[in-house]
C-alpha cells in the first residue's frame, strides 16, 4: 500500500483561459476509498474535451468552432455537465496499473494493467445522467488517479500503453454512435473528420460491421484514411451532394457540423440517420426542417455511453479487430505543446501524454 502522505506530479487546470491555466504541481497522491482503486497512470490521451473545458467552449454563449475559441472569462455554463469544478486535474483517457485498492475484494487486482471507462453512469444505465473522468472529477493528467473499481477494465493484448490510452474516449464515443445508428452490413456510412481520433475510430468500427465507409478528410490524409478501412474518400473541399448525390447514404456520423451540416442531410436517404457527439467546426448550424421531416430523418445525439460499448471495445481489442492511431507522445510537463499540436490538426489519430514514472 502506498503511504498516504506521498506526493505526485499533476497538471492542475486552475480555471478557464489559455495555457497559463495549466500548472504542473506537486499534489497528494489520492487515497482510494471503498469500491475504488488507485492507478499509476501509464499514459493519458489528449482530447477536444479537455481543451474545450479549459476554454469554456460548452457555454451556450459560444457560437464558433472549437479551434476558433479564444481565452475567455469563466462562463458559469462552460463545463461539460455544469460549472467545471476548478481547480481540476483533467485527463479523460487513462491507461494505468492498479497499485492499491480501497476494498479487500479488489486487492487481487493489484498489478493489472487497465483502461478506464471515462463515461460513468452512476445512476445506472436506465438514466442518461453521466459523470466523466477528468471533467467532473480529477482525471489522468497526473502520476496517479483513483477511480471506481468497476470502471477499470483489464485488457489482454500486446498494445503499448500509449495505444491503450488512445482507446477509451475516441473509440468509446465512436462505438456508441455506430451502435445507436444501427450500422450494419452493406450500409453506406459517411464520416466527416475521418482522420481525427473519433473519426478514425468510426471508420474502423463501421467497417468492422460490414458497412461501406466514405471518409471526409484533408487531401494530405487521404491515404491514411483509406489504409484504416475507408472505401471512398472525399476531401473537405469537395461537395458531397455533387459527388455522392442526394439520398445516397444510410448514415452520417458527424462530429464536425458547422457550415457543412445542411449537405449532410441532403445526402441522407429517406429514413436515414444523422448521429453526432461533437461540433468541432461550429455548434450553430442551419437546419432546413423540410430536409428532416419530409425524408423521415432521425437526428441522434450521443453523449451517455450505453452499457455494451466498453465491453465490446475490449472484445474487439483482444480479437485483434481494431487498432488506434498514435500520432505523437509528449511528456506530461509538455501538455501545452501537446494541446497546441492537437489544435493545429496536422496530425492523424491521437496525441498521448506520458507521466513521469
Amino acid at each position: 500500500m502506498l503511504r498516504s502522505d506521498r506526493m505526485m506530479k499533476a497538471v492542475v487546470t486552475t480555471g478557464t483561459g489559455g495555457y497559463e491555466k495549466l500548472e504542473l504541481r506537486d499534489v497528494p497522491v489520492p487515497t482510494p476509498g471503498p469500491g475504488e482503486v488507485l492507478l499509476q497512470v501509464l499514459a493519458a490521451g489528449v482530447n477536444n474535451t479537455e481543451i474545450n473545458t479549459r476554454l469554456g467552449w460548452y457555454s451556450s454563449s459560444i457560437r464558433q468552432g472549437t479551434g476558433e475559441t479564444g481565452e475567455r472569462e469563466n462562463p458559469a455554463d462552460g463545463g461539460w455537465n455544469s460549472a467545471t469544478p476548478f481547480p481540476l486535474v483533467q485527463g479523460t483517457d487513462c491507461c494505468g496499473r492498479i497499485v492499491a485498492a480501497g476494498s479487500d475484494g479488489d486487492l487481487p487486482r493489484i498489478g493489472e494493467r487497465v483502461i478506464v471507462r471515462p463515461c460513468m453512469r452512476m445512476h445506472g444505465f436506465g438514466s442518461m445522467k453521466t459523470v466523466w473522468l477528468g471533467s467532473d472529477f480529477d482525471g489522468a493528467f497526473a502520476q496517479y488517479v483513483k477511480v471506481p473499481a468497476h470502471e477499470a477494465f483489464a485488457v489482454d493484448c500486446d498494445w503499448s500503453d500509449a495505444e491503450l490510452a488512445s482507446l477509451p474516449c475516441a473509440f468509446g464515443t465512436a462505438e456508441n454512435m455506430v451502435e445507436r445508428a444501427g450500422v450494419g452490413k452493406d450500409m453506406r456510412v459517411l464520416v466527416p473528420g475521418a482522420s481525427g481520433g473519433v473519426g478514425s475510430a468510426v471508420v474502423q468500427l463501421a467497417r468492422r460491421r460490414g458497412a461501406k465507409v466514405i471518409g471526409i478528410t484533408s487531401a494530405a490524409k487521404r491515404d491514411m484514411v483509406r489504409d484504416i478501412g475507408a472505401d471512398d474518400i472525399l476531401t473537405r473541399h469537395d461537395d458531397p451532394v455533387a459527388i455522392l448525390g442526394q439520398e445516397s447514404v444510410d448514415v452520417v456520423i458527424d462530429n464536425v457540423a458547422g457550415a457543412g451540416f445542411g449537405k449532410m442531410l441532403k445526402v441522407l436517404r429517406r429514413g436515414g440517420r444523422y448521429v453526432s457527439s461533437g461540433a468541432i467546426a461550429g455548434p450553430i448550424v442551419e437546419l432546413d426542417l423540410r430536409d428532416m421531416y419530409l425524408k423521415d430523418i432521425s437526428l441522434i445525439g450521443c453523449t451517455a455511453w450505453d452499457e455494451a460499448v466498453f465491453p465490446n471495445l475490449i472484445a474487439y481489442v483482444e480479437a485483434g479487430e481494431i487498432r488506434p492511431l498514435v500520432a505523437a507522445t509528449y511528456p506530461l510537463d509538455r501538455i501545452a505543446d501537446a494541446q497546441e499540436a492537437f489544435g493545429a490538426k496536422d496530425h492523424a489519430g491521437k496525441i498521448v501524454l506520458l507521466p513521469p514514472s
